[in-house]
């Protein structure tokens, strides 16, 4: 939890002129958009079960209702400003791991999801119909995401992950693309490749969700590559230039990132901002 007030300090040292909004919490009818009723019931007044609360990681408690709320509102904020000005952010979120009527692996609500399926209602409104792709590259599997969308051919689901790591049942994507352990820059930033050509022959989405896990590092606790500072950085740059070329939105959600040495993950994730904050730039010279 350390790093998220770490990352925030780093961002206003490094780069000054980001700029920095504090995101409402999901409203339960937002999150009712990809959540069961008798979930968010139970988030919301304590009524998990033990079980339940094992397999999402903490203890329920207000301040995790809160915390959970509010990563899902900064993203769908992120969703939201990516539309109107090509790149925005959020300082957290990529809860990928939670499913419509269970959370696991740290993940509370599916932030992407509801705020996918948001920005669809909303641009519906002006009748547009939106195409999303998720771009997941954190190092997990986004199972939950997989299967909330598993039958919705307007979200394109895509993961690049570790093949035997956390979730050990794992769920089909739309494009999956596993990883063996020690996977190295080289043969990482060839499968990232690979999968933006998939999402490619798919057609071009008019908004990607973009969650850049630092958890492919090689000092990562969880793990289990072997990906350096400069290879992510590169796999960011990657991802930017992609979209950049296809004129396509992306809002950015950070995922995990669990390094032995805290400071190390707090970097990569700089070095990712620093990647937005050119691509916002671009969009803006355009604009201009």
């Amino acid at each position: 939890m350390e790093k998220y007030a770490l990352l925030r300090q780093r961002l206003a040292e490094a780069l000054p002129e980001l700029r920095l909004s504090l995101a409402e919490p999901a409203s339960p009818g937002e999150l009712a958009l990809v959540h069961t009723p008798r979930y968010i019931q139970a988030v919301f007044e304590g009524g998990l079960s033990h079980a339940e609360q094992r397999e999402i990681g903490f203890s329920w408690s207000t301040g995790m209702v809160d915390r959970a709320r509010r990563s899902v509102g900064a993203t769908i904020a992120a969703a939201r400003g990516a539309l109107a000005e090509g790149f925005a952010a959020n300082l957290a979120g990529g809860t990928h791991h939670a499913y419509a009527d269970k959370g696991g692996g740290f993940c509370v609500f599916n932030d992407v999801a509801v705020a996918a399926r948001l920005m669809q209602a909303e641009q519906a409104r002006i009748k547009k119909a939106l195409r999303v792709a998720v771009v997941d590259l954190d190092v997990h599997q986004g199972n939950g995401t997989a299967h909330i969308f598993r039958d919705d051919p307007s979200v394109f689901t895509l993961s690049v992950h570790g093949e035997k790591n956390f979730p050990f049942r794992k769920e089909a994507s739309d494009w999956d693309l596993d990883l063996p352990d020690g996977c190295d820059d080289g043969g990482y930033l060839q499968a990232v490749s690979v999968a933006l050509q998939a999402l490619d022959d798919r057609g071009a989405p008019d908004l990607v969700f973009y969650i850049a896990g630092a958890d492919p590092y090689e000092g990562d606790r969880l793990g289990r590559l072997k990906v350096t500072q400069q290879g992510l950085q590169a796999r960011d740059q990657l991802v930017m230039d992609w979209a950049w070329q296809r004129r396509i939105p992306v809002a950015m959600v950070m995922g995990g990132g669990y390094g032995h040495v805290i400071a190390e993950t707090v970097e990569i994730q700089v070095n990712t901002f620093t990647q937005g904050l050119r691509q916002w730039q671009r969009w803006q010279n355009q604009a201009a």
